[in-house]
């Protein structure tokens, strides 16, 4: 089992920073500004080549009943599930009287600390200790996160608190050979993929559901999450923007393996105006794209605004599942009720091949059949399609509604088989297939998810048009060599010329120079000739 490493301090000490180092990523969000980590980060370490798990934490500060007590809860429950925690201290602001205090929480109630002071940079290792000797832990490690500098160091001193073995401190990277049998597993498992099912599919190596809880500010997607987990494992309070970044969560349920991922509420873009909200709706839609099933949540007190069907249309353009709950259901009259089914049914008339469901996350009522409607969606998403079934649907409906006629020729469409998944893709041969109009590739796109029966997933239609073998053949039979072209222009030149004619050295016809007089041309023109010309001397 991995061991857990937890990343504590005050806020604005770099333990994002410290978090993107070690887990090679950019799943923190990282700005020049206190408080911005709010909710519990996971991360497999990636630096020094053995196995751990981090956690990222917001800072610890603030007073009773607020939103940084919250914040200071979600650390307190990493700090005690952690088997070990890196404490982050200013090197250049020195100690201060919060230090103090977390260095008295984390002797309380924490296993194994290490010290670690973060931005030596420009001020020396020595000097940046020389104030925090006094907390008196026993391992201390200066780092310059943001400069990489330190941080293998850091790595090597956790090694040796978890007795790693030498051997395997190795970096994956490093490994002889590593690099080179990576590339041909991946060549390989490409190849395998077009062959089972065509150009454009990519293997699903995953196990678990990444579901992303998408909406605007202050719909519930905390909430729901939380009450989807049972514990309050995000930050949910009563204010919009509390969530800043994206916080993917592992959970199970009755065997099967997800992964939620609370995203920060999407406004519309001209009420966006600080960096760090444009960062975080950035990792919104990145989450979204790296996604298997959105739940988009919509707010019934508010109704159904643009800014909701803005986010629909991306979800769907990137082709990703998608279940709908409207939450704060419980808020509503039975009047505002119908209305607001109404001006649904209106609105999002395009969301015929899912589900919409009405939910309260704070009371929990009709959450339980989320994941009914996830499980059923992701399948869909991820339906494996043969080629002779597929190529017998398009038999059907070609049959039923045959495809129109372009420049006085019909359409003929051959074949389909898979081009991909999640969505799923068609991919359809024939000729004139890139000339196929969009009406009858809406009326495929319907017939072949209803013969399907997809569920909650878009579908894809690709065109193939066939190669015409006679489109760069020339008409006269190719000729090989010089001498078969001179000898194919003497054979025609002897058939053109009339008896007793020359060609002429532009045509090859019979030249205008005049016939000797007395001597006979053979054809009928030359028969007349000559007898004009008897007549003429009698």
């Amino acid at each position: 089992m991995k061991p857990t490493i937890a990343l504590v301090g005050r806020p604005n000490v770099g333990k994002s920073t410290l978090f993107n180092k070690l887990t090679r990523t950019q799943d923190a969000l990282v700005a020049d500004m206190p408080g911005l980590t709010r909710d519990r980060q996971y991360g497999d370490g990636k630096v020094g080549g053995w196995p751990y798990l981090l956690v990222d934490t917001g800072g610890l500060s603030g007073a009773p009943d607020s939103l940084d007590a919250a914040m200071a809860d979600q650390t307190l429950s990493a700090v005690r599930e952690a088997d070990l925690v890196v404490f982050l201290v200013d090197g250049r602001a020195g100690l201060v009287s919060v230090d103090e205090e977390i260095a008295d929480i984390l002797r309380r109630q924490a296993r194994h600390v290490v010290l670690c002071v973060n931005k030596i940079d420009g001020i020396g290792e020595d000097k940046a200790q020389l104030e925090f000797h006094q907390l008196g832990f026993d391992t201390m490690v200066p780092i310059a996160a943001s400069h990489n500098r330190g941080v293998q160091q850091l790595v090597e001193e956790l090694a040796d608190h978890f007795r790693i073995p030498q051997e395997e401190r190795i970096e994956p990277s490093r490994k002889r050979g590593s690099r080179k049998k990576r590339a041909a597993a991946e060549e390989a498992g490409a190849a395998e993929g077009e062959q089972s099912f065509g150009p454009g599919y990519q293997p699903v190596e995953q196990s678990d559901i990444r579901i992303t809880f998408v909406g605007r500010p202050n719909v519930g997607k905390s909430t729901l999450i939380n009450r989807l987990l049972g514990e309050d494992r995000v930050i949910a309070y009563d204010q919009p923007g509390t969530t800043r970044d994206s916080v993917a969560v592992p959970f199970e349920r009755a065997g099967r393996e997800y992964t939620l991922i609370d995203t920060a509420g999407v406004r519309r873009r001209g009420k966006v105006s600080e960096k760090v909200e444009i960062f975080s709706i950035i990792k919104t839609l990145q989450s979204i794209d790296k996604s298997n099933v959105c739940v988009m949540l919509l707010d019934a007190e508010e109704g159904i605004t643009d800014q909701d069907l803005s986010l629909l249309g991306y979800v769907i353009d990137k082709g990703r599942a998608l279940i709908v709950a409207v939450n704060k259901w419980d808020s509503l009259t039975t009047e505002q009720r119908e209305a607001y089914r109404e001006d649904l049914e209106r609105r999002v008339e395009f969301l015929k091949f899912t589900r919409i469901h009405f939910i309260s996350a704070l009371r929990g009522s009709g959450v339980g059949d989320l994941f009914k409607s996830i499980n059923k969606a992701y399948a869909s998403a991820f339906v494996d399609l043969s080629t002779p079934n597929l190529t017998r649907m398009l038999e059907v409906v070609t049959t039923q509604h045959q495809p129109p006629m372009v420049n006085g020729r019909r359409i003929k469409l051959r074949y389909a088989h898979q081009g991909g998944q999640n969505p799923p893709i068609i991919v359809i041969h024939g000729k004139q297939a890139l000339k196929v109009p969009q009406s009858y590739q809406r009326y495929l796109m319907n017939h072949f998810a209803k013969a399907l029966k997809l569920f909650g997933t878009p579908l894809r239609i690709e065109f193939r048009q066939d190669d015409n073998p006679f489109q760069e053949t020339a008409r006269v039979k190719p000729v090989r060599n010089k001498a078969e072209v001179k000898g194919r222009q003497s054979r025609s030149s002897e058939k053109r010329r009339p008896a007793g004619g020359e060609p002429d050295a532009r045509s090859g016809a019979l030249g205008k120079k005049k016939v000797a007089a007395g001597k006979k041309v053979s054809g009928k023109r030359g028969s007349q000739h000559s007898l004009r010309k008897d007549k003429g001397k009698g």
